[in-house]
């Protein structure tokens, strides 16, 4: 390899930098020839990096089904680099079984028993996805051609310099270059330094150091000998101080507590027995604490939906299109999501529920499609035309739709006591069980589906910065955190075990609106929910949530130094209660970084949850135009760009203290084994 190749530094090595790398591989025959070194900062196996690393409790499963993933940039996405068709994740294991795919180690047996009997409706284990995403980094890497050396840092970065001139840093380097674009040097925690030419932090979640809140309740565990788990990914929090029937308070009821009771049940020898009526049992070790959970809400997230639909093909919006968007872009100011956007939004979900709901079941309605369409179509979203059309066009209530309601489960009910709460949050989740398990209920699947095109095409049709300060809020807050309520909550089967799970008194529901204070009299939390009449005391809390974004407060180092370096910083919205800090890096509509003073850094890029960007996963359903695969695409054309108008001997040798070693990884100067499979650490 040149010591003047071009060098590229993917910061963080999850499956968005290796969907980075593919389109990288794809646009390059168009868009840059000649040598290129690109390094991949990940400390975790590459492709699946933290998140979806293998070394998680076997349990731990996806919320998505087999069929609704896939690392591929398909023909269905809108992009301006070609298509590269390859398998999803249900492909992809019947090619492995089948040996059509062979780039992937021996398996251990429980595995290869999951890609056995792996089909469309499975929800996979993380482990399994992990191997996926290991194979789609090893392709991607290797596509991108000989020409290319991808080396694996196995290490994390604490910190990004820019450098103009090496002969002034102090430091001077074989194939410095001369001045010119600014390029950066990127410090690992390991002592290592590489040299870019372009530098893309691609650092997924992470997590923060507590909140003022979370900080005081770590405090105060601390000086009482008590328990407390600040937000934090699950799998990363070590539970073993909790002993066996010991009362824990559990605030958060999202996927973060779905995956607590996995490891604070199965995980301690607890089993599930299939019951005649298709229920479960469990069956506890006795090893297990006890939970009282509660949240805003006081109910999980919903069930993923496994019904079929039964009427009228679904077809493109209507009310909320790309048409409408654009004038109201045309229009001059700022847009506001809750009073331009989200009414088309809602009224779209409702067009199409009830469309599933008429067509689809024309037995529970007392006019034809057709004419409550029209009538519909004619009414605003939130009026009384639209509600009478619904009463007289319905006969029960419990059909019609209610968004309100559906955010709010228990708004304006009085419980009677516990024994109330009990019941009314278990029948919640059997209901929802009904509604989208069930063969009878598919314009549940309806809604879902119009909620998850609404959910992808807002990132797609409205630049964020025409939004209000208001409303960046409220998308960032609100309607993301409905959308996941109602769209992104677990497997079915999970609710059935937090049913079974409650059964066996493991489980009790505090009830919605949660409040939790730390007693000094007593040096116990106390939880309760004005709401239901209940008030539990313990010596345990654990903040079953993810950590918000916070680059001041990272606990990344590198978020940390971008943003005392100046760099980059905080997105900051003026709203009219004051500036605003969202926690995420502020980039540009081109995922550039932004210092504090507003300047673009058009070679240090940033992608991910934790960025002011749409952000939305890194991989997707097939056939999507999924909004990473887009972004992904343009990203790497602008990269490549980037290079090919600086590469005329100006690039500079992009090393560490290492030598490049191809597709391989590097260790403290070191050339290293690729990893096994599983996400095993070589040896």
């Amino acid at each position: 390899m040149p010591v003047n190749a071009p060098s590229v530094v993917l910061i963080g090595g999850g499956p968005r930098t290796a969907g980075l790398l593919e389109r990288l591989a794809a646009n390059r025959p168009e868009l840059f020839a000649g040598t290129l070194q690109i390094h991949v900062v990940e400390p975790h196996t590459p492709g699946a990096g933290r998140i979806w690393r293998y070394e998680q409790h076997p349990g731990l499963m996806l919320n998505s089904a087999a069929a609704d993933v896939t690392m591929f940039t398909d023909a269905s996405v809108q992009c301006e680099g070609p298509a590269v068709e390859g398998p999803g994740l249900v492909d992809w294991a019947a090619g492995v079984l089948d040996g059509s795919i062979a780039d992937v180690p021996e398996l251990p047996q429980e595995l290869r028993r999951q890609l056995a009997v792996l089909t469309g409706s499975t929800f996979p284990t993380r482990q399994l996805q992990s191997v996926y995403l290991e194979w789609f980094f090893r392709r991607s890497a290797a596509a991108l051609g000989p020409e290319t050396t991808v080396t694996v840092h196995r290490d994390t970065a604490s910190a990004v310099e820019p450098v103009q001139d090496e002969q002034e840093q102090g430091e001077p380097e074989q194939g410095a270059p001369d001045k010119g674009p600014e390029r950066y040097r990127v410090r690992l925690a390991g002592g290592a330094v590489l040299r870019a030419d372009v530098v893309i932090a691609s650092l997924g979640h992470t997590d923060s150091l507590p909140g003022p809140e979370s900080a005081a309740w770590a405090g105060f565990a601390a000086r009482h000998g008590a328990f407390h788990a600040a937000p934090s990914y699950t799998t990363d929090v070590d539970y073993s101080p909790l002993a066996a029937g010991q009362d824990v308070i559990v605030s958060g009821m999202g996927l973060a507590f779905v995956d607590l009771l996995v490891l604070l049940m199965e995980g301690r020898d607890g089993r599930f027995e299939e019951l005649p009526d298709g229920g479960l049992r469990y069956l506890p070790s006795g090893a297990e604490p006890r939970l009282w959970a509660g949240s805003r809400r006081g109910v999980p997230f919903h069930s993923k939906i496994t019904s079929t639909l039964r009427g009228d093909a679904a077809g493109e919006p209507v009310f909320f299109t790309a048409d409408v968007v654009a004038a109201l872009l045309d229009a001059p100011g700022e847009l506001d999501f809750r009073a331009q956007l989200w009414p088309l939004i809602a009224k779209d979900a409702g067009y199409v529920y009830y469309r599933e709901l008429f067509t689809g079941y024309p037995g529970r309605v007392r006019i034809g499609w057709q004419e409550f369409a029209e009538r519909f179509s004619a009414a605003e979203w939130y009026s009384q035309d639209r509600q009478r059309l619904v009463t007289e066009s319905v006969p029960d209530s419990g059909l019609h739709l209610d968004l309100e309601r559906l955010d709010h489960p228990f708004a304006g009910r009085v419980f009677a006591g516990h024994a109330d709460v009990q019941a009314a949050v278990a029948a919640y989740i059997g209901r929802d069980l009904e509604l989208r398990t069930g063969p009878d209920h598919s314009e549940t699947l309806a809604l879902f589906t119009s909620l998850l095109k609404s959910y992808m095409d807002l990132g797609r049709l409205v630049p964020s910065e025409r939004l209000n300060a208001r409303s960046q809020r409220d998308v960032q807050g609100w309607w993301h955190g409905f959308f996941s309520f109602v769209d992104s909550g677990p497997p079915p089967r999970r609710l059935r075990e937090m049913l079974a799970i409650h059964r066996a008194g493991l489980l009790q529901f505090i009830g919605p609106g949660l409040e939790i204070e730390a007693a000094e009299y007593s040096g116990r939390f106390v939880a309760r929910s004005a709401q239901a009449g209940i008030t539990v005391s313990a010596a345990a809390l654990i903040e079953a949530r993810l950590p918000a974004p916070s680059v001041a407060r990272s606990a990344n180092p590198l978020l940390r130094q971008l943003h005392t370096s100046g760099l980059g910083t905080e997105q900051q919205l003026l709203t009219a209660d004051g500036t605003h800090a969202t926690g995420r890096l502020l980039v540009s509509a081109h995922n550039e970084l932004i210092s504090p003073v507003g300047e673009r850094r058009e070679r240090l890029f940033a992608v991910g949850p934790g960025t002011s960007g749409w952000g939305a996963g890194a991989f997707a359903r097939p056939g999507t135009n999924a909004a990473p695969f887009r972004e992904n695409d343009a990203l790497a054309r602008r990269v490549l760009n980037l290079l090919a108008d600086s590469n005329s001997g100006q690039a500079n040798n992009g090393q560490a203290n290492n030598e490049p070693v191809g597709i391989g990884q590097a260790n403290n100067g070191q050339a290293v084994p690729q990893a096994a499979a599983g996400g095993k650490d070589p040896s």
